[in-house]
């Protein structure tokens, strides 16, 4: 297949057809079982279950296999929605299995229960063997790890639960017996099936998105990355789509690994939901998914056939450090300052600045009536976190997921404060030298910069998340110095630039 991305005909009728093997209606059980369980005892478990729809696409990625004998894994199995799935289509001869050995994991009773049913039913028509076990996954696979267990797994179709893990708790103590680093049980799951599978081994998973970037997820992509093929990425949309009758707004993605495969060109797929009624396909090099020059491995999730200007030009080459420019989250932590903090700016304080006060390029301060407060009180106690008066661009941390965009640049501008010194709270993003304010033009076009909606959608290709980190602004490729202070010049000659415009601007810079 070529390289370069091919929208290919897809018919969503095949992942809709009923099981032709089981007359149980999984989805219907499904949901009667999510109904009976308390929401914040599933909380607990991390459990959110998975649509018939997604799991009849979720087998469907598996490729053709050369085993006899399958050996399949699901290590949180629920109510055996996935493995009816998988079954269903060895069940209607799209595998060459003579024999499938299933291990299926629920520590929920209740769950465990209605597993045991699905897999009996599936045991009277297929030549299938079933271990289903209570056990603790983490706790069971670690130790078949470290005492050798031989047996070994084909294939594994997974959505484990999300749910962090705490860094002193039992369960990271025992996956890094076994160099596994990770911060949540969704990425502990996947890594531990990953170091169960034979070479050549497929896993299919849906997990969320938040693994693909971040300083906390860098030691599982290294793991994954290092022993597994990414062959196969499915991206929905809509973030509130793939598991909307439990509510869940985490953006997820379906991933297909090859254990011990080398890596080559990955599919990436796209659909608004579950119905699949828009999906597209397109081919991707490697290249495109993890920079090969990034130490962070970010994987990228590229949704468009073409490279980006972003991606091929030289203008946008430059880093922060390369432009004289630093990044830091705000320095005030309204929380630990309470005794500090001011509604309403009075003697001896200084102006507070949240993003509530941004309007697009204007300032609003002070704003009264605000649910947050104007002014911090200037002190011994909180000068060390306050920064002087000037030109700053600062970027929003968090934005709703109602929002079209995700990077949202303002302008502090020294004329808006009649005072020495500011204090920029933690939900900001600010852009200084040596904790200083800029050149104005410098601030200026930094801020125009990263309003453009290349930025926002470069953001998008390695962040499914509503948080704009520091770290997110750093890795990004900017302008150079003086093509961000003619940029700068150039915003300042048109204060009233539409997006269209904007953007017109900067691919004119490419």
């Amino acid at each position: 297949m070529s390289s370069l991305a091919k929208t290919l005909e897809f018919d969503p009728d095949q992942f809709i057809q009923p099981p032709t093997i089981s007359p149980m209606m999984l989805d219907q059980v499904r949901l009667e079982v999510s109904a009976k369980l308390d929401r914040s005892h599933r909380s607990a478990f991390g459990q959110f279950m998975t649509p018939s729809s997604v799991a009849r696409f979720m087998a469907n990625l598996f490729p053709a296999s050369p085993h006899k004998t399958a050996r399949l894994l699901d290590a949180g199995a629920g109510v055996g929605s996935l493995l009816g799935a998988f079954l269903d289509r060895w069940g209607q001869g799209e595998f060459p299995f003579q024999h499938v050995e299933v291990t299926a994991y629920e520590i929920d009773d209740t769950l465990r229960k209605r597993l045991s049913h699905t897999l009996a039913h599936y045991a009277e028509q297929l030549d299938i063997r079933t271990e289903v076990l209570g056990a603790d996954f983490i706790e069971d696979a670690v130790n078949r790890i470290q005492f050798q267990d031989s047996r070994r797994f084909t294939h594994a179709i997974l959505n484990p639960p999300y749910k962090k893990i705490a860094s002193r708790s039992r369960h990271r103590l025992l996956l890094r017996q076994i160099g596994i680093e990770t911060v949540n049980l969704y990425t502990a799951f996947v890594a531990l099936a990953v170091a169960q599978m034979v070479p050549g081994g497929q896993i299919v998973a849906i997990i969320p998105r938040s693994f693909c970037n971040g300083p906390y997820y860098k030691p599982f992509r290294d793991f994954i990355l290092e022993r597994a093929a990414i062959r196969h990425i499915h991206l929905f949309a809509a973030r509130d789509k793939a598991f909307k009758d439990d509510a869940v707004l985490q953006e997820n993605v379906i991933l297909l690994l090859e254990c011990g495969g080398k890596q080559g060109e990955v599919i990436v797929s796209t659909s608004m939901d579950d119905s699949f009624a828009d999906y597209a396909t397109h081919t991707h090099p490697f290249e495109r998914i993890v920079f090969p020059a990034d130490p962070e491995r970010f994987i990228h999730i590229p949704t468009d056939p073409e490279q980006a200007a972003f991606e091929l030009a030289p203008a946008f080459s430059s880093t922060l450090s390369d432009i004289g420019v630093e990044v830091a989250t705000g320095p005030v932590v309204d929380f630990r300052m309470k005794e500090h903090l001011r509604d309403m700016p009075e003697a001896g304080s200084i102006p507070l600045i949240y993003p509530t006060h941004f309007t697009g390029q204007s300032i609003e301060w002070p704003k009264p009536g605000a649910k947050k407060p104007n002014a911090l009180m200037l002190n011994a106690d909180t000068k060390k976190w306050l920064y002087p008066n000037g030109y700053y661009a600062v970027v929003r941390r968090f934005s709703s997921k109602e929002e079209k965009r995700r990077i949202v640049a303002s302008l502090v501008s020294p004329d808006a404060f009649d005072t020495r010194h500011l204090g920029f709270e933690n939900h900001l993003n600010v852009f200084h030298h040596a904790k200083q304010g800029l050149p104005e033009d410098l601030a200026r076009g930094l801020a125009a910069y990263l309003n453009t909606t290349m930025i926002d959608e470069y953001f998008r290709r390695f962040s499914g998340h509503t948080q704009v980190n520091a770290t997110d602004l750093r890795r990004l490729k900017y302008p150079s110095r003086d093509a961000l202070i003619k940029l700068g010049r150039w915003a300042v000659a048109h204060p009233t630039m539409t997006q269209e415009q904007l953007d017109n601007k900067i691919e004119s810079m490419a």
